[in-house]
């Protein structure tokens, strides 16, 4: 059995351009608990910004992963590259949603408990375990690649003017994105995944979030005091996260 929650907020901004999913269940203002059983898939998408209806990117993007049937024998790649496809095609099909586009970060648990990581774009995946956490996945972004070859610094990066850039993003109508699968193995008894759009992980530090991950919360409310730190710490971005955690048979 799998403990899973999400929130998402638009923050500061006038509206919230950022959606979850859990299992089956599409979130685009709020929160949502589920206890779910394998298979399922979890994962959350940010609209990008200085592109057009954002929120329909990335709303859709969702709402058709949910359709999924998921097990080790899906193609996920496959699955994923048809639904960019048809986001894609569709906002070809009218002014008001041309070139939309939306970032996604998810995990794949198939019958069997294993993890498959999907991203595209600069929402993010973690590991907390044993009090510390660890970046599972990579920011497919111009600071990134800036960062990989020494040119800025880990701290530089965060607060980089161009950290807004990134590589095509799921729906890009122009390029194909690039989607990253990780195999993440099976989770270990008290693991807990959280997958953040970077509205969250622009603004909280690995300190500040491993600081919060500690207390004696809720899941639930770590989320909510991960979103507040993002605030206190200037954010301007909808803050979205999701976590699951294996609470045992």
């Amino acid at each position: 059995m799998f403990y899973c929650c999400g929130i998402t907020d638009k923050g500061v901004m006038s509206h919230n351009e950022d959606a979850l999913l859990i299992g089956g269940k599409v979130c685009t203002d709020g929160s949502c608990i589920e206890k779910l059983r394998a298979p399922f898939i979890i994962a959350v998408s940010d609209g990008v910004s200085g592109e057009l209806s954002g929120e329909v990117a990335s709303k859709m993007g969702l709402e058709n992963i949910a359709e999924i049937s998921y097990s080790s024998a899906t193609d996920l790649r496959g699955e994923l590259s048809g639904i960019h496809r048809m986001i894609a095609e569709y906002s070809a099909g009218q002014p008001e949603t041309r070139n939309m586009q939306a970032t996604l970060c998810g995990i794949a648990l198939d019958e069997n408990g294993h993890v498959l990581s999907f991203n595209v774009g600069d929402s993010r995946l973690y590991r907390y375990r044993s009090g510390r956490l660890k970046q599972l996945t990579k920011d497919q972004s111009f600071v990134q690649l800036l960062y990989e070859e020494g040119t800025i610094t880990l701290e530089q990066r965060r607060t980089h003017v161009h950290r807004n850039i990134i590589f095509p993003a799921f729906g890009n109508a122009n390029a194909k994105p690039q989607i990253d699968i990780l195999d993440i193995g099976c989770m270990e008894y008290g693991d807990v995944l959280i997958l953040c759009t970077d509205g969250l992980s622009d603004y909280v530090s690995p300190l500040d979030f491993e600081e919060i991950m500690e207390l004696p919360k809720s899941l639930p409310r770590r989320l909510e005091l991960l979103r507040d730190k993002a605030l206190e710490k200037g954010g301007e971005d909808n803050i979205t996260a999701a976590a699951v955690v294996y609470c045992g048979e």
